[in-house]
């Protein structure tokens, strides 16, 4: 039963990292309109023929010519619209946003439906050409192209409706919060990835595992991780998170073996399918990233071309409501099988300067981002959780200091004394 849970685990998450490509989504509408057709041919010899002889192939025909030319127009159109969206997001607010938004679930169910049902309506165009259809068989054709029609009508209005709001900041910023609290949420949920939190040093008996090539962590499968662990008898050190960078030949994780014989070659091999490498983060997994690109919005906000203060404010309440669902890890033992895996948790001090670092040092000298932030830390400092409480009241101090070297003008020191909180201030 262990395997089973084990390997239906690994295999949600890939089904999850692969569901987020576009390609899938249009390969798996092409696959519903070829089923779309076949359905037609095995229904048809059930309609009485009464009732059949009440549509002609014409009427089925000019249906289908009129979703193949549309469905064409339409999709270069959409794919415009993307491509826009894309270099404008990139440019205006940063690089990192943009394959956040090709993940989007509405434009890529738009985009697949689209060109599924332009690949349905060429293969009922074929066909019927073939002679496969006939008029006999064209009451099915028919209504089913009609029904497809109905399904276009409902993701052309998602579509229009969702165009109104796509790629702007406000909506941009949006989606990096829900995925970033998503992901947030998901880690605290399953403490250490579902493993023992890990906060020692490493037993004198582990050895190092090197990276086999340079790049991002980009995701792990825990649970196959720890079957590999299990199989060869030793305990799994992850002390490099989703989302760290490795060179190659750097110490990915450590392995302490329990047995007798180790077949190393073996093991490597197997640890290599439970370990994604890249050269780009990705959001899943990893809450860090999604708190950077936040944190480099309201950088870029700040910038001189943009002068934009308000995004920056925006951008630090909404870094502080993710984080203030915080919890420590290391409290609670997660209920898991994944005994063999040791993961160092998440340290708050890490998660503040993701989500504040930059904009903490580009606005230094804006008077009314130092105070949105002070009044931030001054919440997260009655976080329950002790450890973000005391990394906020720190991050308070450095910051209120770094604001008050920056503004020259005394009623703008005072102000920011002002709304910093009382444990902070300067005595």
């Amino acid at each position: 039963m262990e395997n089973i849970n084990t390997a239906f685990a690994t295999i949600l998450r890939r089904f999850r990292r692969y569901s987020s490509k576009l390609w899938v989504r249009v390969v798996v509408m092409g696959l519903l309109a070829l089923v779309a057709v076949g359905l037609g041919q095995l229904i048809a010899p059930y309609v009485p023929k009464s009732i059949a002889e009440t549509v002609d192939a014409s009427s089925a025909d000019r249906l289908l010519q009129l979703i193949a030319s549309a469905m064409l127009a339409v999709t270069i159109f959409s794919i415009t619209v993307m491509v826009s969206v894309y270099q404008s997001s990139s440019s205006q607010w940063t690089p990192r946003v943009h394959r956040l938004i090709m993940q989007d679930r509405v434009t890529q169910n738009t985009m697949a439906v689209f060109i599924g049902a332009y690949v349905y309506a060429l293969l009922g165009i074929i066909l019927q050409e073939l002679g496969v259809y006939d008029d006999e068989r064209a009451f099915v054709v028919f209504w089913m192209t009609v029904l497809v029609l109905a399904v276009i009508v409902i993701y052309l209005i998602r579509w229009v409706l969702h165009l109104q709001g796509f790629g702007q900041l406000v909506d941009t910023s949006r989606q990096i919060e829900e995925v970033t609290r998503a992901q947030f949420k998901e880690r605290l949920s399953q403490p250490c990835l579902g493993g023992r939190p890990f906060t020692g040093d490493f037993p004198d008996s582990a050895k190092p595992v090197p990276a086999w090539e340079s790049g991002y962590i980009r995701q792990i499968y825990p649970e196959a991780l720890n079957s590999v662990a299990e199989q060869y008898d030793m305990r799994v050190y992850l002390t490099r998170s989703v989302g760290s960078f490795v060179s190659v030949g750097e110490s990915l994780m450590s392995v302490e073996s329990t047995g007798d014989d180790l077949d190393w070659d073996a093991m490597i091999a197997d640890v290599k399918e439970t370990v994604i490498l890249g050269d780009l983060r990705e959001y899943d997994q990893d809450p860090r990233f999604g708190l950077i690109v936040m944190s480099e919005i309201g950088s870029k906000a700040l910038s001189p071309g943009v002068n934009d203060p308000g995004t920056a404010i925006d951008v630090i309440n909404r870094i502080g409501r993710i984080l203030s669902y915080y919890k420590d890890e290391t409290e609670t033992e997660p209920e898991t099988l994944l005994a063999h895996l040791h993961v160092a948790p998440i340290d708050p001090v890490d998660l503040l300067q993701d989500g504040f670092g930059a904009i903490s040092r580009n606005g230094a000298d804006t008077l009314e981002v130092q105070q949105r932030l002070q009044q931030t830390l001054s919440g997260l400092m009655r976080h329950p959780d002790k450890g973000l409480s005391r990394a906020a009241r720190d991050l308070a101090k450095q910051e209120l200091a770094r604001g008050l070297a920056a503004l020259t003008f005394e009623p703008d020191r005072d102000a920011l004394i002002a709304s910093a909180d009382a444990d902070v201030r300067p005595k």
